[in-house]
Formats: structure tokens, sequence, C-alpha cells
């Protein structure tokens, strides 16, 4: 059984890089913000919660996030083990996963700022499916139309200048201290996340000691949990 955590500011390919390791190694991918998400769609109350705090670019607090790690994780629907991103996200957070949980490693996709806000504030969401897109790696064929629906493509509400910049101003402070805590019990390795995402996969299971990708393994799009 394989336990990872991914880690990495928002932009990074968290989401694309979990999806490729546990498609041909069996794991199960939680995203936790994907779950943020779903409840944010369908209207639930912890979605109206989160979608209030997610307009501010602000982080969802301990408590909550835990909670939906704790939940998600009970289902032990990961016989092979699985693979986490989006959490965790401060000292906290890593202290709570470490004492309720054995991990097998803890893979930090590096990336600059400024890459970040290129990245992120090139994507777009379809209003009427949810299928996601970025103007740079995975553009859609009639500009601003979905490909699958024909739906107009939006804008993230979380995703603007002053969101974003929140949101790195946070990463740093908090989530950093949280690398720093992995890092003292040597669980991380650490990956440039600029290259395609097929080499930054590659160096990812060269570095864990993993088989490599199957051949007809294809990179998948950057999605939300891209982030």
């Amino acid at each position: 059984m394989r336990k990872y955590v991914i880690m990495g500011v928002q932009g990074s390919g968290k989401g694309t890089q979990a999806q490729m390791l546990a498609r041909d190694l069996d794991l199960v991918h939680i995203s936790v913000g994907d779950i943020f998400r779903w409840n944010v769609q369908h209207h639930t109350k912890m979605g109206a919660q989160v979608r209030r705090i997610m307009a501010t670019g602000e982080l969802v607090g301990d408590d909550l996030a835990e909670s939906v790690v704790a939940d998600r994780l009970a289902k032990h629907d990961w016989n092979y083990g699985f693979i986490i991103d989006g959490f965790p996200r401060n000292a906290r957070q890593a202290e709570f996963f470490l004492e309720s949980y054995d991990i097998d490693g803890v893979i930090h996709l590096d990336l600059p700022d400024s890459e970040v806000r290129r990245r992120v504030l090139g994507r777009r969401l379809c209003a009427s499916c949810g299928m996601d897109y970025n103007l740079i790696a995975n553009s859609p064929q009639v500009p601003g139309k979905c490909d699958v629906c024909g739906g107009e493509l939006v804008r993230r509400e979380d995703d603007t200048e002053e969101a974003l910049a929140v949101r790195l101003r946070d990463y740093h402070e908090k989530t950093d201290p949280a690398m720093d805590l992995f890092r003292r019990k040597e669980y991380v390795i650490t990956v440039d996340a600029r290259p395609a995402p097929e080499v930054i996969q590659q160096e990812i299971r060269e570095r864990l000691g993993l088989p490599p990708a199957k051949p007809d393994q294809e990179p998948t799009p950057p999605g939300p949990a891209g982030a």
C-alpha cells in the first residue's frame, strides 16, 4: 500500500500529477478542493460556507478541512493506497495528518509565483457543464465556448489578481511551515513543476522508486485541482 501527499502552490499541477500517478498504480486520488467545489456546485450547507471563503481568496479553516479529510479517508476504498492533494495547508493540518495516517512520501511541486499568476489567470470553467480549460495549455476549439456542451467559459470566482495575491501570501506564510515539518521527517521530494506533465511525472516516479508510467498513459489536462 502506498500513501502520498502532493503539495504545491495553486496552479502547480497537483491534480494532474496525482491523477497520472493514481491511474496505473491503483491509488485513489483524493482532491480536497474537488470535494469543496462539489459542495459549492450542489448548494449544500458546507458549499455556501466554502463559497463565501473562496470569493475572498481565503483558505478553508482547519476544523472543516480536517473533518472533510477524516470523513473521506474513513471510507477505506483505497485498498492499494491513496494520493491526496489540497491538504495539509499549514503546520497544524500537517501534524493532524502525521498523527492520524502513516504516509510514504510528500511530493512538492515547486513553481515560481510569476508562473503561478500566468497559469491561474488563464484558467476558465464552463458555466454549464463544469469542464475546465486553461487558455495556455488546454484552450477550447472555439474561443469562449466549451468543446463539450457549447456553454460559455467563465473565470472562476476566486481566479482574480486580488484573490490570487491573498492565496500566494497565505501559501508562503502557512504552507511553507507545513513543508518544513515534513522535511524534518525526511518525507519530501521537490520537483520542478515547470516542464511538461509527463516529464514531471517521470521525475516523481524516479525519485520515489516507483515503476515508470505505462506507455499508453496520457497526461491529463489541467483541472480544478491542478491548483
